[in-house]
């Protein structure tokens, strides 16, 4: 049950926004509809076909950490909570021509609680080169995923989430924050993603 349930999430984190339904949404044959610039959904949707059939990276993912914040937790959940996310993932990616990173990947992690938790979907981050390296990078973005977790009966459930990041050359260290309220949510999670 839980194979089959993994496998559902992470198809529909990979394929449903991809859809050719979900692609030709708000196309128009007349001249004034092509004028004019596509729309966030539009965009969101090329960004999407286009990394899933023209990435030329291959990505491996790492995860390296999750810390329960501090502040929101008591001391009785952090003692309990695993904040070591053993696992790996698995991705595709590109750079734009404005040098911007999009992804696709698929994830699995121990959670908190210490079970396996499968996490897929699109990324997307803008990226600045602040020096005369232009190695190093930053980035800054979003993640439109989906996850599945064992205390919620491995029910899918989308989890749009910030990303950020720091790289050089292959290696790129990401992070996300899950906000949360008390004793609930509030963790930062990352990960090391090596491009192939």
């Amino acid at each position: 049950m839980f194979f089959k349930r993994t496998i559902l999430a992470c198809s529909l984190a990979l394929i449903f926004p991809t859809l050719p339904s979900y692609a030709e949404v708000g196309a128009e044959n007349s001249n004034a509809a092509q004028a004019e610039k596509p729309g966030l959904w539009q965009r969101f949707t090329d960004n999407v076909a286009e990394t899933w059939n023209n990435s030329p990276n291959h990505d491996l993912y790492i995860p390296a950490i999750t810390w329960h914040n501090r502040w929101t937790y008591d001391d009785e959940h952090i003692d309990k909570y695993n904040e070591r996310p053993w696992g790996a993932g698995y991705g595709i990616s590109r750079y734009d021509s404005d040098g911007d990173w999009h992804g696709i990947y698929l994830m699995a992690f121990k959670d908190s609680f210490n079970k396996w938790e499968p996490i897929g979907g699109y990324a997307y981050e803008k990226i600045w080169r602040p020096l005369d390296d232009k190695d190093f990078r930053l980035g800054l973005g979003f993640t439109a995923s989906v996850t599945a977790r064992d205390n919620w009966n491995y029910i899918p459930i989308p989890a749009p989430l910030p990303l950020a990041s720091i790289g050089y050359r292959r290696l790129t260290f990401q992070a996300t924050y899950i906000p949360g309220t008390y004793n609930n949510g509030n963790v930062f999670f990352a990960w090391l993603r090596w491009q192939f």
